[in-house]
C-alpha cells in the first residue's frame, strides 16, 4: 500500500500560503495540519486535526513532512511585511478537544499485516520516525521544541509528544502504551526516549503495563516536565517563554548538548521499526481482533481504551 502523498510534499519548493494578522501569521498546509506563528513570543505552533481517526494516517504525515521540509527552509526566520522574526519555539499540539494523539494507524496496520506486507509496514514506520526525529533534533535550529498534551495521549502520540525538549501536560491529560494488549510493543522511539528520560526499567514497566497514567503520574515519573490546570495549557506555553526569555539562548544550547550526550540516532530509531515490523508480521487471528476493538475506540476519540 503506497503512502499518499498531498501536493505540498509533491512540490516542496513552494511556500505555504500565509495570511498576516496583528499577532500572527498563518499558513495553510491541510484540513488536517494548521500552523501559525505567535510574533509575541517568537513561537511556531501546528496543531492537527486527524481525520477520520485522531491518529497518524499517513496523509497527516505526510502534511507533517511539508511543515517541516517548510521549517528546514525558514533557516529559524520568518519575514512579514518588513519586519522579520526569528523562530525561537517550536510547539506540537492537538487541534481536537480532549485528545492529543491516539498513535499509529491500527486500520491500516491490520491491513498491512493481513496482506504480510512488510515493505508497506517499513514505509509507515520510517515515515513516522522521519517526521518525529526532525523534532527531536530541533529542526537542526536553535529553537526549543514544547510539547503540549492536552487530552487522551496514547501510543505514537505519545512517542510525539517525547520528542520535545519540553512536555506540558494539562491535568486531565492521560498517557499510556496500548500496543502490549493486543501482543505488540510501540515501535517509533517510545523506547528510546524513556530510556533516556527515566531509565531503562521504568521505560519498560511501563511501555508493558498497558495501562493508562494520569498527567500527574507522568510528572511524578519525570516524563512530563510541567503540570498545567485544564485550559490552561497554551496559557502556561507562553508563561514558560516569558520566563526563560532572559536565558532562552543557553537553555536552547542547554538542550542541543542533551541531545548530543543521550545520542539516539535516526538508524537506532530505524533499527526499533525493523524488530517492531517483524513482530506485527507475527500477530495472530486474535491479535488483530483486539487491535480491531482499539480501532473502533480510535473512532470515538479515545473514549475508554482499556481492552475488556
Amino acid at each position: 500500500m503506497e503512502m499518499q502523498v498531498p501536493a505540498a510534499v509533491r512540490e516542496a519548493h513552494q511556500q505555504p500560503v500565509a495570511h498576516h494578522e496583528a499577532s500572527a501569521i498563518r499558513f495553510e498546509f491541510s484540513p488536517q495540519l494548521g500552523v501559525h506563528f505567535d510574533k509575541n513570543t517568537n513561537a511556531l505552533w501546528s496543531r492537527w486535526s486527524a481525520d477520520p481517526r485522531p491518529c497518524f494516517n499517513p496523509r497527516l504525515l505526510a502534511d507533517i513532512r511539508a511543515y517541516y521540509d517548510f521549517l528546514a527552509r525558514t533557516e529559524g526566520s520568518l519575514r512579514c511585511s518588513e519586519a522579520t522574526f526569528p523562530i525561537e519555539y517550536v510547539v506540537l499540539a492537538s487541534g481536537m478537544p480532549g485528545v492529543f494523539n491516539l498513535g499509529g494507524d491500527l486500520d491500516l496496520f491490520k491491513q498491512l499485516i493481513a496482506a504480510k506486507d512488510k515493505q508497506g509496514l517499513l514505509r509507515y514506520g520510517r515515515a513516522c520516525i522521519d517526521v518525529l526525529y526532525r523534532n527531536y533534533i530541533g529542526h537542526d535550529l536553535h529553537i526549543t521544541t514544547i510539547s503540549l498534551v492536552q487530552g487522551e495521549c496514547l501510543g505514537g502520540g505519545f512517542e510525539a509528544a517525547l520528542s520535545g525538549d519540553v512536555i506540558i501536560a494539562e491535568k486531565s491529560a492521560r498517557f499510556g502504551f496500548p500496543e502490549i494488549l493486543f501482543n505488540l510493543f510501540p515501535g517509533m522511539g517510545a523506547y528510546s526516549f524513556l530510556d533516556r528520560k527515566i531509565g531503562s526499567k521504568r521505560a519498560e514497566e511501563l511501555i508493558s503495563s498497558g495501562r493508562v497514567y494520569s498527567a500527574e503520574e507522568m510528572l511524578t515519573l519525570g516524563v512530563v516536565d510541567i503540570l498545567a490546570d485544564d485550559g490552561a495549557g497554551e496559557d502556561e506555553v507562553n508563561e514558560l517563554i516569558k520566563r526563560r526569555s532572559r536565558s532562552r539562548n543557553g537553555l536552547a544550547a542547554l538542550a542541543a548538548a542533551r541531545r548530543r550526550v543521550h545520542d539516539i540516532t535516526f538508524d537506532e530509531l530505524m533499527d526499533v521499526v525493523q524488530i517492531w515490523v517483524d513482530s506485527a508480521l507475527q500477530l495472530n487471528v486474535r491479535d488483530l481482533k483486539l487491535m480491531h476493538r482499539l480501532v473502533s475506540r480510535q473512532n470515538g476519540l479515545g473514549g475508554a481504551t482499556q481492552v475488556h
